[in-house]
């Protein structure tokens, strides 16, 4: 029983600190790592979520989502904090677990990017827009479909091509909880 409470701890502690970075790592891409076009802005914070999703499961990429939009609100601000859009970041990362933590195939990565963007892109994102500058949610709405599907795309070809890559490490991960 001891050995088992030992194992159990480390695994915990690998969980923490593997999450500390997935957090830092999505500041960072969000923050400083975001492409900016007429039409709209790419971040790859994503690809953090995406990770912790694979490796940890959705309540942990939903903490990851969460967490690192509140640090990087408070510590980077590029505007008031608005708790609806952490709340969005807290549901991408609950998606994309959902989707992806059991088994990562080109269908479930579709499915995990279309499912946020159509509920957290349009829908909440739009709606927290709606409220913080008391526009139309309809006339918001239509303008960011044409930035939900290009950063869709952007994602499932990203994730796509990086999807070997998270799942050796989750591999790696674990072995190492071994």
């Amino acid at each position: 029983m001891n050995k088992e409470r030992k194992l159990e701890r480390r695994n915990n502690v690998n969980q923490l600190v593997i999450m500390g970075a997935l957090i830092a790592m999505d500041v960072i891409l969000r923050r400083f790592l975001s492409i900016n076009t007429p039409i709209t802005r790419i971040g790859f914070a994503f690809v953090a979520e995406a990770i912790a999703a694979i490796i940890l499961g959705p309540l942990q990429a939903a903490a990851v989502g969460g967490i690192a939009d509140f640090i990087g609100a408070i510590v980077f601000p590029s505007g008031p904090f608005f708790p609806g859009f952490t709340l969005t970041a807290v549901a991408i990362g609950l998606i994309y677990g959902l989707f992806l933590h059991k088994k990562v195939t080109i269908v479930r990565i579709v499915c995990a990017v279309t499912t946020a963007q159509i509920l957290c892109s349009l829908g909440m994102n739009t709606l927290w827009l709606s409220i913080m500058t008391g526009s139309s949610y309809a006339a918001l709405l239509s303008t960011r479909l044409i930035q939900a599907v290009v950063t869709g795309i952007v994602q499932i070809a990203t994730i796509i091509l990086l999807q070997g890559s998270f799942v050796l490490i989750k591999r790696q991960v674990q072995m190492a909880e071994r």
